[in-house]
């Protein structure tokens, strides 16, 4: 089923979401999710730190994870990728979300950059708006 293009407008930009929150949601999401996968190579042993024990293989699963938040990001940008990169979003965000609470019940302090607990706690809640956000991104435009 290719896609309907005769209503889309000529602009540069047309190749973004239509209406104005999504389209601030999308390159706010896409770019968090680039920028955190690139932070996933730059900074693996700062991730491997916050693996739970019972997780085999830390420094695999932190750059399979940073590898899938690039190409969700990434993937966000492309319109034909658009739908496929949201699901993945969200299967990986619900995939990650124990590791969270890992972090919040177990704070992990990273050397030099000591962290208050709470920090680990207030993080939690913020999984469900980037949910709802990568699930957005999976819907079409105007009802489509």
């Amino acid at each position: 089923m290719s896609p309907d293009l005769s209503d889309r407008s000529s602009s540069a930009a047309s190749w973004a979401p239509r209406t104005p929150g999504k389209r601030v949601v999308w390159g706010l999401l896409a770019l968090l999710m680039i920028a955190m996968g690139v932070l996933h190579f730059a900074q693996t042993r700062w991730f491997m730190l916050a693996m739970p024990p019972y997780l085999p293989w830390h420094r695999e699963l932190v750059l399979v994870s940073g590898v899938f938040e690039l190409a969700g990001g990434i993937g966000l940008l492309i319109p034909r990728w658009r739908r496929a990169a949201g699901w993945g979003l969200v299967a990986l965000l619900v995939a990650v979300f124990p590791v969270n609470i890992h972090m919040a019940v177990d704070p992990v302090q990273f050397p030099g950059e000591p962290i208050a607990a709470w920090v680990w706690w207030a993080r939690l809640p913020l999984q469900a708006p980037l949910i709802a956000a990568a699930w957005w991104m999976t819907r079409g435009e105007r009802g489509r």
